[in-house]
C-alpha cells in the first residue's frame, strides 16, 4: 500500500485549490506529482470535484487519470463508468446488503474465497482445544456460509465438539434469514439464535458468556472511537475475539483528504478489479460492483465521518486498538495475512484471554 508524506499532502491540497479556481488542469499535472501517483492524484481531484457538484470537470480529471492507470488498478476508469451508468449522478445507488446476492458473489471471487479459506486455517491453528460445549457469536454473519465453514473447520481440527449456542448478529434481515437456514443445515442440532441489529445497538444487552466471538468484514462498520467502546463492553463476555478484515486506511483520514482518496483508490480499485477479472456473467459482476462495492466507495466520497457506513483500518491500527482495549487480560495469538498485493490485503487477527 502506498502512502503520502507530509509535504505531498500539502502539495496535493494546494493543487486541488488551484484546480477548483480553474488555474490547474490535468495537462499541468505531470511535473508536480510523483509519477507513479499521477493516476491517484487524478482520482483525488476527479472524485473531489464530482462530489462537490462539478461532475463534468471531475470526469475530465478521471479520464486523464485513466490513461495512466495500470491494468490491475483502474479506479479512475471504474468511477467514471459508474457515474456514466448513473447518468451523471454521484450518489449511493443502493442500501448495502439490502439484497444479499451481490455480497455473496463477492465472497466467491477467487482471491476472496481463498482468503476466507486461509482465515479458517489460521483460526484452526491459533484457537485452543475446547473440552466443553462452546458458545460462538458471529458479528455481521452475512449469509452464514463462513459461520458454518468456521465451525466445520474447528471440528476437523479437533478444536471443538458440541455447541452450546450459536448467536448470529446482522443488520440485514435478508442476510440473517439466509444465515439461520445455512447454519441450521450445516450444524445439525446446535441451538441457533439470531438478532437483526448492528453490534453497536446490542453489545450492552449481551448477558451470557461466549467462548469465541468472530467477525468477518463487519466490525469495520463503525469508527475507531465506537470500536473502542463496544470492544470494552464485549470484553467481559468473551474469551477469544477473531476478525477477518481488509487492510486499508479508511477510518481516520478526514473526508475529501488526499490520504483518504489514496486509500480508497487502492483498496476499492483492487477489490473491483478482482470482481471484474473473475469469470462471471457481466450483469452479475456489475450488480456486485454497483450495489455493493461502489455503494461503499461513493459513501466515502459524499458522506462525512460519523455518517458513512465503513471505517476500514490498517493492521497496525487494529493491533493498537486491541492492545488498548483487551490487554493485559488478552494477548495476540494470531496476526497473519490472508491475501496481500501491492495495494491492499485481507488478514486474520486473533486476541485470546
Amino acid at each position: 500500500m502506498l502512502f503520502l508524506d507530509a509535504q505531498e499532502k500539502k502539495e496535493w491540497r494546494a493543487l486541488a485549490a488551484e484546480a477548483f479556481a480553474g488555474k490547474c488542469g490535468p495537462e499541468q499535472l505531470q511535473p508536480r506529482v510523483r509519477a507513479n501517483l499521477a493516476p491517484m492524484f487524478a482520482y483525488y481531484l476527479g472524485s473531489l470535484l464530482a462530489a462537490k457538484g462539478q461532475v463534468k470537470l471531475g470526469r475530465q480529471w478521471l479520464a486523464a487519470g485513466a490513461l495512466a492507470e495500470e491494468e490491475k488498478l483502474m479506479s479512475n476508469a471504474y468511477l467514471s463508468s459508474f457515474i456514466e451508468r448513473r447518468h451523471g449522478q454521484v450518489a449511493m445507488p443502493a442500501v448495502v446488503f439490502a439484497d444479499p446476492r451481490p455480497y455473496i458473489h463477492f465472497t466467491g471471487v477467487p482471491a476472496v474465497r481463498d482468503s476466507r479459506l486461509n482465515f479458517l486455517r489460521h483460526c484452526s491453528h491459533s484457537l485452543p482445544a475446547f473440552t466443553s460445549p462452546v458458545g460462538i457469536m458471529d458479528i455481521g454473519c452475512g449469509d452464514g456460509a463462513l459461520t458454518a465453514a468456521f465451525i466445520k473447520a474447528l471440528r476437523r481440527a479437533g478444536k471443538i465438539g458440541d455447541i452450546a449456542e450459536i448467536m448470529l448478529i446482522d443488520r440485514s434481515q435478508g442476510m440473517l434469514d439466509l444465515a439461520v437456514t445455512t447454519v441450521h443445515n450445516a450444524v445439525k442440532g446446535a441451538p441457533v439464535k439470531s438478532v437483526k441489529s448492528k453490534i453497536e445497538d446490542v453489545s450492552g444487552k449481551i448477558d451470557r458468556h461466549y467462548d469465541i466471538v468472530v467477525s468477518s468484514l463487519a466490525f469495520h462498520h463503525m469508527p475507531v472511537e465506537q470500536k473502542r467502546i463496544h470492544l470494552k463492553t464485549l470484553k467481559r463476555w468473551m474469551d477469544h475475539f477473531i476478525i477477518f478484515e481488509i487492510d486499508a486506511n479508511n477510518d481516520l483520514p478526514e473526508q475529501h483528504s488526499p490520504e483518504m482518496a489514496l486509500s480508497v483508490y487502492q483498496s476499492y480499485g483492487r477489490m473491483i478489479n478482482l470482481v471484474f477479472t473473475h469469470d462471471a456473467p457481466v450483469e452479475l459482476a456489475l450488480a456486485c460492483v454497483d450495489a455493493f462495492l461502489m455503494t461503499e466507495e461513493i459513501s466515502f466520497l459524499i458522506q462525512p465521518r460519523g455518517e458513512r457506513n465503513d471505517y476500514h483500518m490498517l493492521k497496525t491500527q487494529w493491533h493498537d486498538l486491541f492492545e488498548e482495549t483487551l490487554t493485559p487480560d488478552f494477548g495476540c495469538l494470531c496476526d497473519s495475512p490472508c491475501y496481500a498485493d501491492d495495494y491492499t490485503g485481507f488478514f486474520t487477527m486473533h486476541y485470546g484471554r
